[in-house]
This record gives C-alpha cells, sequence and structure tokens, in this order.
C-alpha cells in the first residue's frame, strides 16, 4: 500500500475537492482547499486538539483529490460530493429529504404541487422551499388555492364540462379551454410573487387589474381581483415589518448549540416584511465549531433554495465564515445570478433580529433534546441492556449518578452529581457540593475522591456511576471505594475529547457506535453533570463577589444592602449617582456607598 507520505507528494498546490477514505474503502472526510498540497498535508504534519482530528486523521489510508479551476468550483464539488457519500466527519444537515417543496410544473397550464427529495430524479419546473414546517406549508396552500383559482386536477374529470372547483369559482377551467395559456401563466407569475414574498408588488399588480376591470365594466372579474387583494393584504397584515424599506432582501441566520445538539434558525424577510421562519436540525457525530456548523450549514441550505427565494443579504451575529466568506459570496452570486452578499452586522438597529433568530433557534434546540430523550425513553429497555451488555455491568443501569467538578484556578470548587432513572433526569435527586479540601489548589482527583466520599458515605449505591473525565479520574474514585470498602460498583469515566468510556483495571477505552443512542445517553448526563456544576460555580462566584464587596462599605447596613440588591447588579450599584443613591437607602449610607465606589 503506498504511504501517506508518498500520496501526499502527489497532490498539486492547486484549488480543488479532496477524500479521506478509511481501510473499508469508505470516504470518511470531504474538504475543499484554494491549496490542496498546503491543505492536506496540514492534517499529518501538526498535532490537532480538536477531537474530531484526534480520532479521524490515524483512519486516513488513501486521499484522492480532484482539480478544478477555481475555489467557488471546489466549493460547489465539495457539497455534491458530501451530499452523495455522507462521510461521518462532515457536518451534515439532519435528514435534508424530507423536506417538502411547492414545484410550479412546466406544463400548458402549470399545477402546483407538493413534492419532496428535490434533488433525486427533479421534475422539470420551479420549486419553492424548502418547508421545515408542514402543517404551515398547506396553510399556505389552501391561501394560494384561495387567492387564485389554479388548476387542481391533472386530468379532467368530465369530457364536455368543467367540474365543481369552477362553479365554486376556484378554477378556471382551462382543461374546457375557458382560459388561454398565456393568461393562466400570467396567473402563475401572481403565485410566483407570493412565493418568494413579494407580497408588495403582487398587491400592486392585483389592484392595477381590479381598477381596469372595473373602468371597463367588467365588475364579475375586478371582484375577483378584489377579494384576491384584500386576501392578499390580510396575510400581509400578520407580518412582522422588519425594516421601513420595503425592498429589503435578507436572510437572517443564527445558531444554537449544545453538545452533539445543534439548531439553525432562519429568518426570511423579504420587501422589509418577516415573511418566513425556518428551522433546521444539524448532525453531529463530534463536537464540532460553530465555524464548521455554520460553514457546512450556509452550502447545504442556499444549494436547496431555488432562485426566486434568494436574499440579497445574508446576515448573522459573527464573522462564522470571515476568511472562506468571499467565496461564499461568488458562489451565491453565481447560484442566484444575483449578487448576494454576507455581512455580520454589529449595528444596534439589528441586534433585536438576530436575538430573536437566536431565541428561535434556542427554542429548536430544546425541541430537539426533548425529541431525543423521548426516544430513549421509549427505548431505554434496550438501550440499557445495550449498555450493560457493552460494559460488562453487573446490573441493569435503571439508576445511573454522574458527577462533574467545576472551578477557576482552583477557586470556588465545586462538584455536581445529577441522577437518570430509565433514561430520564430525575431532578429532585440531583446533589451539588462545595468542596473543602482543595481551596486555592486545583486537583481535579482529589475532588472527586472528596465528593464520592461524602455521597456514597451510607453506601446507598446507584446500578451505575459516570464520572466525567479520563482514566486519572476513575483511579482516584477507585482508591476512595477501596478505602470505603465499596466492592463490585459499576463505574466507568466518559472522556470528552473522544467521547472513550473507561473501565476499572482496563487499559482500552470503549468505543460506542457514533450515532447509537447509547452514546447519546452517555453525552447527555454528562452534559447535563457539567450544567448543573457549572451554575453552581457561577452562583458561588457572584455571592463571593457581592460580599466581598458591598461588605466592605462601613455605613450600608444589611438592610440596605438587601434593597439595593434586588434592584440592581454590584456594577449597577457602582455607577449610581449619590442622588439616586438617597432615593433607594438612607441618605448616610448612600453617601457611604458612592464614596466608597468613588474611591475604590
Amino acid at each position: 500500500m503506498v504511504s501517506i507520505t508518498q500520496q501526499l507528494n502527489t497532490i498539486p498546490e492547486l484549488s480543488g475537492s479532496y477524500q479521506f477514505y478509511d481501510k473499508t474503502g469508505e470516504i470518511i472526510y470531504v474538504g475543499k482547499a484554494k491549496n490542496l498540497k498546503r491543505r492536506v498535508s496540514s492534517y499529518f504534519h501538526k498535532k490537532h486538539e480538536s477531537p474530531k482530528l484526534q480520532v479521524m486523521v490515524p483512519q486516513i489510508v488513501k486521499i484522492e483529490f480532484i482539480v478544478t479551476d477555481s475555489e467557488v468550483e471546489a466549493l460547489i464539488l465539495e457539497s455534491h460530493l458530501i451530499k452523495k457519500y455522507k462521510p461521518k466527519y462532515n457536518v451534515l444537515l439532519k435528514d435534508d429529504k424530507k423536506f417538502p417543496y411547492f414545484l410550479i410544473t412546466t406544463e400548458e397550464y402549470p399545477r402546483i404541487l407538493v413534492v419532496r427529495k428535490q434533488n433525486k430524479n427533479p421534475m422539470k419546473g420551479k420549486y419553492f422551499g424548502p418547508y421545515t414546517n408542514s402543517k404551515a406549508m398547506y396553510a399556505t396552500l389552501d391561501l394560494l388555492k384561495k387567492i387564485f383559482p389554479l388548476k387542481q386536477c391533472k386530468q379532467p374529470k368530465f369530457k364536455d364540462r368543467p367540474c365543481l372547483y369552477y362553479q365554486m369559482g376556484r378554477c378556471l377551467a382551462p382543461c374546457q379551454g375557458y382560459v388561454s395559456s398565456k393568461d393562466y401563466k400570467t396567473l402563475i407569475g401572481k403565485v410566483e410573487l407570493f412565493l418568494s414574498g413579494k407580497q408588495n408588488e403582487l398587491v400592486f399588480e392585483l389592484k392595477k387589474q381590479m381598477e381596469k376591470y372595473s373602468k371597463n365594466q367588467e365588475y364579475e372579474k375586478a371582484a375577483k381581483y378584489r377579494d384576491s387583494y384584500l386576501d392578499v393584504m390580510k396575510t400581509m397584515e400578520k407580518q412582522k415589518v422588519v425594516f421601513e424599506n420595503t425592498k429589503f432582501d435578507i436572510d437572517i441566520i443564527a445558531l444554537a448549540q449544545e453538545g452533539l445538539c445543534s439548531s439553525v434558525c432562519v429568518l426570511e424577510i423579504r420587501q422589509g416584511r418577516l415573511t418566513n421562519k425556518k428551522d433546521f436540525d444539524i448532525k453531529l457525530n463530534f463536537d464540532s465549531t460553530p465555524v464548521e456548523i455554520f460553514s457546512s450549514f450556509i452550502k447545504d441550505y442556499y444549494d436547496m433554495l431555488g432562485e426566486a427565494e434568494a436574499p440579497k443579504e445574508i446576515l448573522f451575529d459573527e464573522e462564522l465564515i470571515a476568511e472562506d466568506k468571499q467565496i461564499y459570496e461568488k458562489w451565491l452570486s453565481y447560484k442566484f445570478k444575483k449578487k448576494v452578499k454576507i455581512i455580520s452586522d454589529k449595528q444596534r438597529k439589528n441586534k433585536e433580529f438576530i436575538a430573536l433568530a437566536q431565541k428561535n433557534a434556542q427554542y429548536s434546540l430544546e425541541k430537539q433534546k426533548l425529541q431525543i430523550l423521548s426516544e430513549i425513553q421509549n427505548d431505554y429497555n434496550e438501550i440499557g441492556a445495550y449498555i450493560q451488555d457493552k460494559l460488562d455491568l453487573k446490573k441493569f443501569p435503571h439508576r445511573v449518578e454522574c458527577f462533574d467538578i467545576s472551578h477557576i484556578q482552583g477557586t470556588n470548587t465545586v462538584a455536581s452529581m445529577v441522577v437518570f432513572e430509565n433514561g430520564q433526569p430525575k431532578k429532585s435527586a440531583y446533589r451539588k457540593f462545595k468542596i473543602k479540601t482543595t481551596e486555592g489548589k486545583p486537583d481535579d482527583f482529589k475532588s472527586m475522591k472528596e465528593v464520592v466520599s461524602r455521597r456514597y458515605r451510607d453506601k446507598d449505591m446507584p446500578d451505575l456511576i459516570i464520572i466525567d473525565g479520563g482514566k486519572g479520574q476513575l483511579s482516584s474514585v477507585m482508591k476512595q471505594f477501596e478505602e470505603m470498602g465499596i466492592k463490585n460498583q459499576d463505574i466507568v469515566s466518559l472522556a470528552k475529547r473522544l467521547e472513550e468510556v473507561f473501565l476499572p483495571n482496563k487499559s482500552k477505552p470503549v468505543i460506542f457506535p457514533i450515532s447509537s443512542n447509547a452514546l447519546y445517553f452517555f453525552q447527555r448526563i454528562r452534559d447535563e453533570a457539567h450544567r448543573f456544576a457549572i451554575t453552581y460555580h457561577r452562583k458561588l462566584r457572584v455571592n463571593q463577589a457581592t460580599k466581598s464587596v458591598l461588605d466592605d462599605i462601613k455605613g450600608l447596613s444589611e438592610k440596605g444592602k438587601k434593597i439595593l440588591l434586588e434592584k440592581f447588579s454590584v456594577k449597577e450599584i457602582s455607577e449610581l449617582s449619590k442622588e439616586d443613591l438617597e432615593i433607594i437607602i438612607s441618605k448616610k449610607a448612600a453617601k457611604a456607598v458612592w464614596e466608597f465606589f468613588r474611591n475604590n
């Protein structure tokens, strides 16, 4: 077999896409590069901190590449190959084939259809979507059929007369030749305006036609346009005006991430109005950076989008793809045949809209987490049996307790214990510990020994104990159990960097399949222990800061301190004027507080 070094020597210094293979011949990663040789060589010539690269790079046995004429072509090729092969170390949009689209066909009398799997044997026509909320999509379809008398049937129901839809005013009966193909396609053009979010243009056109037929005394036609005009106006009234500039077309994107769960929210602003919200779940196999997630999402999402729906600008809260920004702009502009800008606007006028997108992304993330927890709860008998078998546990893991340590350079060291029973958190059993033996000297091993000795002094043992950390933390706990006379207790440690599960007295870790719910269960309980520890640690730091500052102010009573802290933070108190303080507390106390912060 040709060595990696020999393969690296054959790679040119040109732009293109590269593919990494493992020993089974499977593509495990696809990337792009402006300089293939430099980029690919970097994987093998430096030490990586990323857990994903630490796991992936040793598996690479074969490198292939495809040279392109430009970086934009490399980006397009990379996106195509990722969709085709779905490599396990690339960030993937979760279940991207499930999203429904509207399709306006290219028939002589076009129909509007709901379709899926746009990229697999796509039908000819214009696609609008994807729609992440199918309920909202079908509501939109009902509204379209109410506003516009669209063709309802693929084949005529009757040979010599129109069907009931025509009599109801819901179809123009093209099947009987009651409307010309040209006039019908004019109607379809209005549907496309609606689906593209260009309701302002549509309203103008409907009003114009209404006035035209009214002037010509064709009152029946004028009435139909009037009804459509009013329906569109009602729809627009429900849409929030975000930008006063009615020509403003922008997508606002936000990311929420916790562990291996990640969600992206896209707020679509068209002609100054918030016309749509889309939520996407991102599939993560390893801890991924926001830059990796965002870059992948941009490629996946805008590759699915139709030309008519493309924004003029894409706004997000951080420079998440700073180094590739120009390449993405070129690709988007090429794809949509118009200039598309990617911006990271820090101006205050856009802060509230970015915050709104972030809030929606967080809601979507919480929903995703609840869904996975629900799956674990429903399948926990199977998951628990798998964990018991994989780790060779003595008991089925009905009750699992997990510990985590939190501190900053040894100060305010705390530990948390979270409890899951049958796959679900039991918050009433959570415990937090303030570590007493390591104050000022960071020592996770000693801290872990202390917390398990305090928790298990009464020998009230769970089915399984999980320690957040590696072999060192596990060994320290085992020594403590030996001193306490605790034997035959199932206990493991979970090393976050490589998601390895270590067992006592075994050098090699157990590796769970990346996509298994068993691994997700371990990650979920570990992340929950970390969250609980961090929350307690933060509370102690705040209390300590408050105590050390306000308690040093002579002349400020406990009652005055309590009144101030109920209304303000310490920082806000330090910035209050003497006059403001006198409104809240006594003049003497106000003077003492004001002088203290001026002098310190």
